[in-house]
């Protein structure tokens, strides 16, 4: 146990002395002095479940006052108090509360909830401090394999394809284990009618669900083989809906988002009954001609994206709004924000659970906003044209994922950026080229260039 907790002080960086000096043992001692005998002697005689309370608030105070990386050194600091501390700090119940509500994780890969919490720490150190390890999981190969679109889960990681076809990884080894193939009569309007639009992990089983640009959704089970099968849950309308542009779900809804028909924009399915329970809005109905010349022209601009934001709330982005939809009650727009004339740019879009959403203008300034309010939390220049040396006016598209702690944006390179504060932390050393598609998960970046394929950075490894 003090070998460990000595592991998690030492991750804690150059801050961990002062956060010790700062949080002493005043939870113990009200006074802030310096805990007598007396003290420790009456604190001792705490009820086991009332210590656990106390450590448990401690580390998630210093979470939200000082960042999530502050909690480990954090309750660190809280069991070595006394020896009887210390032998409640083995409570599996409390490192399991501790691993939900501070990093907002459920599922226990590890043989421990300790050993998760601890895990957890580590990662989230190294995307601060820039230790991962770089691996290619694929080449770029001829143009109609180009990547559309990523999906990341804590498990997989998913590419979908402008032929149709869907990759499926393993993680974090990076191990190719399905590929589901388009059907050949699929094409029926539009050269690009079959470019994968969207995708999406399930569980329980393990499932992915990913949709066509011309509606089709289609779920497919996971180790079923590296051809993987697939039955079509929605059969699309073109003719009605327009193109759909960005698709997006978990194990309760998924979510589409279309362009060329007025009124339509909003698609919105119950994931465990595969039932389409919802159409309307009018999000993208001004580029309602560029939806449907996404059909036709690969290089067209991006219409709109759709991420799943916190519990039951959808984001929407199009080239004029950004909306929050309530899932729980579809077609209730919780909140609008309308962008000012240039300001957007909805390729370069992305949301975490924890309720926020990144967004890159046509100037190259990211924005980091709270879900549902949508109030500004940091910003900052996407580019680093003070350190480019390029004009102000010399603007390269951005691809942007956000993880809970982390903005990672691709164009001419790659860089991370603190999420809360907007401070630049550092950039990537491998230049891989032109970016279409990226992802984050709190350990894993993946992106796809169509330079050099797709890349795959892991945080965890170190």
């Amino acid at each position: 146990m003090a070998e460990e907790r000595q592991t998690v002080y030492e991750e804690g960086g150059s801050s961990t002395a002062a956060r010790r000096r700062g949080l002493g043992l005043s939870l113990a001692v009200s006074t802030g002095e310096a805990p007598s005998s007396r003290r420790l002697s009456s604190v001792a005689v705490w009820p086991e479940h009332f210590v656990e309370s106390v450590a448990a608030q401690v580390a998630v105070d210093a979470a939200l006052s000082e960042g999530r990386l502050a909690a480990g050194p954090a309750i660190a600091n809280f069991f070595q108090v006394n020896s009887t501390w210390r032998e409640i700090s083995h409570s599996e119940m409390l490192w399991q509360d501790l691993t939900n509500r501070v990093w907002s994780h459920h599922h226990r890969h590890l043989p421990s909830w300790r050993a998760e919490f601890i895990q957890l720490h580590r990662t989230a150190q190294n995307f601060r401090m820039h230790r991962s390890v770089h691996s290619r999981l694929l080449a770029p190969t001829y143009p109609a394999r180009s990547c559309c679109c990523l999906s990341i889960s804590d498990a997989y990681l998913a590419a979908g394809f402008l032929d149709g076809n869907v990759c499926v990884f393993t993680l974090p080894n990076g191990a190719l284990i399905a590929n589901f193939s388009c059907h050949p009569s699929r094409d029926r309007l539009g050269r690009f009618s079959q470019c994968v639009s969207g995708l999406a992990f399930l569980s329980n089983p393990n499932r992915i669900v990913f949709a066509y640009r011309d509606g089709d959704v289609h779920v497919g089970l996971l180790n079923d083989g590296p051809l993987g099968t697939s039955h079509r849950a929605h059969a699309g309308t073109v003719m009605v809906d327009g193109s759909l542009v960005d698709f997006t779900g978990n194990n309760q809804w998924w979510v589409g988002l279309f362009a060329g028909a007025p009124g339509r924009s909003w698609h919105v399915w119950d994931a465990n009954t595969e039932q389409l329970i919802y159409v309307g809005g009018s999000l993208t109905d001004a580029d309602a001609l560029m939806g449907w010349r996404m059909l036709t022209d690969f290089g067209a601009p991006v219409v709109g994206h759709v991420r799943l934001a916190g519990p039951g709330m959808a984001v929407g982005c199009s080239s004029s709004r950004i909306q929050v939809m309530d899932l729980e009650n579809p077609g209730f727009v919780i909140n609008e924000l309308v962008l000012q004339q240039g300001e957007p740019a909805v390729d370069a879009v992305d949301a975490t659970r924890e309720g926020r959403i990144v967004y890159v203008d046509l100037n190259g300034v990211a924005k980091v906003c709270r879900v549902p309010v949508l109030d500004e939390v940091c910003s900052f220049d996407a580019l680093r044209r003070d350190m480019q040396g390029q004009h102000h006016r010399e603007v390269a598209r951005v691809v942007a994922c956000m993880n809970w702690g982390y903005v990672i944006c691709f164009s001419s390179w790659a860089g991370v950026w603190d999420s809360h504060t907007g401070e630049f932390l550092y950039r990537f050393r491998e230049r891989i080229g032109h970016v279409v598609a990226a992802v984050v998960n709190n350990r894993n970046v993946a992106a796809w260039s169509d330079d050099s394929g797709l890349h795959l950075w892991d945080f965890g490894a170190m």
